[in-house]
């Protein structure tokens, strides 16, 4: 792979973890792949996707936001999760003698499902928690359903808000309740928590989410900036297994290294350590 090329693109992007991880996979797996950052808001879709088609050396890209809705109209084709969730967050650029095609995945599910599983698995014959009503939370859903989950409570600040997270719980063959954040102590000791609000959107609810804890039922927390969040910190102490949010991201990195390299050894255990000891955590989502 001489010579080929992918990026992370999104608007801010400065801070983005993924360059490290993915360099240090292709360092591990020989794949001459320059892995670098761009910047583009949804406006810019277009123009990236006819970047990809005709410069030279692209193999790939990771979306983070806003691009994950943005890019998919640009796709010629995308995976059935992508197609779902109606977000994606990986590019794959394919070349035949037909031309160039762009193909849309959703790596994240991956991501929160490995990770979940990372640290100990969950209780599938008890409700999942979502708390967050965004891409993210249905990334969880679709999650906790490969997880073998058939209930999912969302709690939202505003529940009328959730009503398309009920309907894609139907497509996934999921009973979802929605509740507000500040009832959501009213449900039945969770199976599994993924919380998909932005940083601090959690801290007045994390002792009402913690009050649901029990003995190595894991919480993931996709903020993790600063770590520990207040609802993984109050989440540990109830006695709960914390899961640092850069597992996620670790986890969803490497399904995106193996589209991207076509090398089934990113699933490595070698090449998982790596990059878990890029991102100062342990394979289990513990902080090192």
């Amino acid at each position: 792979m001489s010579g080929a090329r992918a990026a992370v693109a999104g608007s801010p992007i400065t801070h983005s973890r993924s360059p490290l991880l993915h360099s240090t996979a292709y360092a591990l797996l020989g794949a001459q792949i320059d892995y670098g950052r761009i910047e583009a808001d949804a406006a810019a879709a277009p123009a990236l996707a006819e970047r990809l088609r005709t410069e030279p050396g692209w193999v790939g890209l990771s979306a983070t936001m806003p691009l994950k809705q943005a890019l998919l109209p640009e796709m010629d084709e995308v995976s059935e999760t992508a197609r779902l969730l109606g977000a994606m967050n990986t590019v794959v650029v394919s070349r035949s003698e037909e031309g160039v095609r762009l193909s849309g995945h959703n790596t994240d599910v991956e991501g929160i499902v490995l990770a979940l599983r990372a640290a100990g698995g969950v209780d599938p014959e008890r409700p999942g928690l979502v708390l967050g009503g965004g891409g993210t939370a249905a990334s969880a859903l679709a999650a906790l359903a490969q997880l073998g989950l058939e209930r999912v409570t969302v709690a939202v600040r505003n529940p009328e808000r959730a009503a398309g997270l009920v309907e894609l719980g139907d497509a996934l063959g999921l009973n979802v309740d929605v509740t507000s954040l500040t009832t959501v102590t009213r449900g039945s000791a969770p199976g599994a928590v993924v919380s998909a609000l932005p940083p601090g959107a959690a801290d007045a609810s994390a002792e009402a989410v913690a009050a649901l804890a029990r003995p190595g039922v894991p919480l993931l927390d996709v903020a993790y900036d600063p770590w520990p969040s207040p609802l993984a910190a109050a989440w540990g102490r109830a006695g709960g297994t914390a899961v640092h949010g850069l597992a996620m991201l670790v986890y969803q990195a490497i399904a995106q290294i193996e589209l991207f390299t076509g090398d089934p050894r990113a699933r490595q255990e070698r090449v998982v350590a790596a990059l878990c000891d890029a991102a100062d955590i342990t394979p289990a989502g513990a902080p090192l």
